[in-house]
């Protein structure tokens, strides 16, 4: 049994499961996604951010 086979018959194959897959997969990916650009834009703003230099204020 080829791989596209088992997943049509554990996933495609009723509309219930490939909602359930479509809505984990959605959820993995938004939260991948939002963890990816807030590490870029804590790379290029280095040195710029609050926690980077709230030690110069308070006391």
């Amino acid at each position: 049994m080829s791989i596209g086979k088992t997943i049509y018959n554990s996933i495609f194959k009723r509309s219930s499961t490939f909602t359930l897959a479509f809505i984990a997969s959605a959820f993995i990916f938004e939260r991948t996604l939002d963890s990816a650009c807030d590490t870029i834009f804590d790379n290029i703003n280095k040195g710029k951010l609050w926690k980077d230099i709230k030690d110069n204020y308070t006391q």
